[in-house]
């Protein structure tokens, strides 16, 4: 299998530093924090096979990397039409395209997006599919939350979900008391 290339930019946000994969067509392929690197390069393996994988410094911004920057500043709207090229199953692909439907300020249970894509009874599968999404926030897995409005795992941490979902004025409640910053080194 011949090896591909894809570019890494890293992006300082208010939640930490990101890693942004993309590809030479400009299409975004991974995200993750990089205090979760070893992750994501283990995920692109996964992916696309072991040792087919060169990663290479960007030598611009990525369309990516400008529209994370234009979310983390206000324009929560703007990764809806953003390209992704990632490989996932069928089903995967499914939860991945349902999950973009969910508009910034809205979240949905895990129940309510296996109804959504026609499998009412495959929340686990659902939430298996969500775990595996590798361009968080891009597909924007921390809309998902509990059927009784409770934060549920989220590959960045729990506080970066609360943070994002704050962020987008998700009608889900951030008590007060669990508001968060974080460490001033970390943002832009």
């Amino acid at each position: 299998m011949l090896a591909q290339a894809f570019s890494v930019e890293h992006l300082d946000t208010p939640t930490g530093r990101i890693l942004v994969v993309t590809d030479d067509d400009d299409r975004l392929r991974a995200l993750d924090w990089a205090d979760h690197g070893r992750r994501l390069y283990q995920l692109l393996q996964r992916q696309y096979g072991a040792n087919t994988i060169r990663l290479r410094a960007a030598s611009r911004a990525s369309a990516a990397s400008r529209a994370l920057r234009a979310y983390f500043d206000g324009d929560t709207g703007c990764l809806a039409s953003l390209p992704v090229a990632t490989n996932g199953t069928g089903f995967q692909h499914m939860v991945w395209d349902a999950l973009r439907q969910i508009p910034p300020g809205q979240t949905v249970s895990y129940g309510a997006l296996a109804a959504r894509i026609g499998r009412p009874t495959a929340m686990r599968a659902v939430g298996l599919a969500n775990g595996a999404n590798p361009v968080s926030i891009v597909v924007p897995c921390h809309r998902v939350i509990g059927a009784d409005g409770a934060l549920t795992g989220f590959g960045g941490g729990l506080e970066r979900k609360r943070w994002l979902l704050a962020h987008e004025g998700a009608a889900w409640a951030m008590p007060a008391q669990a508001a968060m910053e974080f460490p001033s080194s970390s943002k832009r």
